[in-house]
């Protein structure tokens, strides 16, 4: 082959005759996907507007930590126990784990609903004459076992809460796909019984909407109120004419001063065919990193096609869990003798004694004070104003972290919670703290 030839251009395409366009055809990028994967993300936990309340409080408090690096704050938001752990419980649970380490004390997994002796001790202490150990099932935590309760009654149930009340009720609904979207004040779907000082904190049931499900805490969280006898005499009776099931969430019983206030649920007649009840031992003795609680399931509650809800609930808990850790059992156990029960509500009423502190600083102060008697919480009014702007007032001028009322429902809104759970030094300079910032009001 010649140069020329080499050098030379290949010819154009000849172009058609019968007068047709040539077409270009032009590549279409595919967009790119945010997700890593093509699984559908779970819709209901988008109806959640916000983080779960306390990490919220927690990222604000860090802000300004951040932003004031030597102020000392002090804690009254999330409930969460300060003292060390009595020494008679602690060396039960010291010397479970070291017999872990030898052939004879060494145990691997025990009975998911709880190991005997302290499902005995449970029933016998809290429940004697009401419920036997057989229907008690031990875990690791009322929260946890609010969660698993929502898991066996599916998506399908109606819901009721106490407004305002602990947010893992409301939030687990709407994880679960029991509500429909927020609507600016609350979840539809979800049946908000408003509880506030025109009705001495207890719903009134006569407007209540009937429910498939309903959560009740008494002492209540967050308002400090316990309900009485003739108010949940009514409340079961009104759980009985609906055909409802009754959450009863106990985890503040011990607090409870009142004779007129009932610790369990069961003192009440014919509980036993509508409620569980669901307690624990982290505001008792100190267990809130430990992790024990219990639940009660009566045999006699029983579903609408006769299945006991004790059947499920062990189905849930002999598939979902492996049992509460058997050195913190040893603990429970602890917390159930003669000397456990002393240490234990020792310590009970040292947070008592806490929140006398409290509520007296604040009725001194003029304020509207609710609870503090038979709970270790405070319900401190602020009408007008919006709750977080209070947490963040208090935040800026005391450096003191409170907990909004309106995280725990529409009708907290103008409250902030102050807890009890806080070293005796750290009470008395909140107490100083607050009374500089605001006086006395009139």
């Amino acid at each position: 082959m010649n140069v020329a030839m080499r050098n030379a251009r290949p010819a154009a395409p000849a172009r058609a005759s019968c007068g047709r366009r040539a077409v270009v055809v032009k590549a279409v990028s595919t967009p790119e996907k945010a997700g890593t994967v093509n699984v559908a993300r779970n819709e209901n936990f988008g109806k959640l507007r916000a983080g779960y309340l306390f990490p919220e409080i927690a990222r604000r408090r860090k802000a300004h930590q951040e932003k004031n690096p030597d102020a000392k704050i002090i804690s009254l938001g999330i409930g969460d126990t300060t003292e060390p752990l009595p020494p008679y419980i602690a060396n039960a649970m010291a010397q479970a784990a070291a017999g872990l380490a030898t052939r004879e004390g060494y145990s691997g997994y025990g009975a998911e609903q709880g190991q005997g002796a302290l499902r005995e001790a449970v029933a016998s202490t809290f429940y004697s004459g009401l419920r036997t150990a057989d229907e008690i099932f031990i875990s690791d935590g009322s929260k946890c076992d609010i969660a698993r309760i929502q898991m066996m009654f599916g998506s399908k149930p109606t819901v009721a809460v106490q407004d305002p009340s602990y947010p893992v009720y409301v939030d687990t609904s709407v994880m679960m796909g029991m509500t429909g979207d927020h609507n600016g004040t609350g979840f539809d779907g979800i049946e908000y019984m408003v509880c506030n000082p025109d009705n001495s904190f207890f719903p009134d049931l006569s407007k209540a909407k009937r429910t498939d499900i309903i959560f009740f805490c008494s002492p209540n969280n967050p308002t400090g109120a316990a309900a009485t006898r003739a108010q949940l005499t009514e409340l079961v009776a009104f759980a009985k004419r609906n055909g409802s099931i009754l959450v009863y969430d106990a985890a503040y019983a011990l607090y409870i001063s009142n004779p007129d206030c009932p610790k369990t649920i069961y003192e009440i007649p014919g509980a036993e065919e509508v409620a569980l009840e669901t307690c624990s031992f982290s505001k008792y003795a100190g267990f809130t990193g430990v992790r024990l609680g219990w639940t009660v399931v009566p045999k006699a509650l029983k579903y609408a096609d006769g299945t006991p809800v004790h059947t499920d609930w062990n189905r849930v808990m002999t598939t979902c869990f492996n049992g509460a850790s058997n050195i913190v059992q040893a603990g429970g156990l602890a917390c159930l003798q003669p000397e456990g029960l002393k240490e234990m509500k020792a310590m009970i009423e040292f947070y008592k004694e806490n929140a006398r502190i409290l509520k007296a600083t604040f009725l001194e102060m003029g304020f509207k004070v609710y609870g503090g008697d038979d709970a270790p919480y405070i319900w401190v009014g602020f009408p007008g104003k919006p709750s977080w702007d209070v947490f963040a007032e208090i935040l800026e001028r005391c450096n003191i972290v409170t907990t909004p009322g309106s995280g725990f429902g529409p009708a907290g809104e103008g409250f902030v919670r102050a807890s009890a759970f806080g070293s005796r030094e750290n009470i008395l300079e909140a107490v100083r703290r607050f009374k500089e910032a605001y006086g006395t009001r009139n």
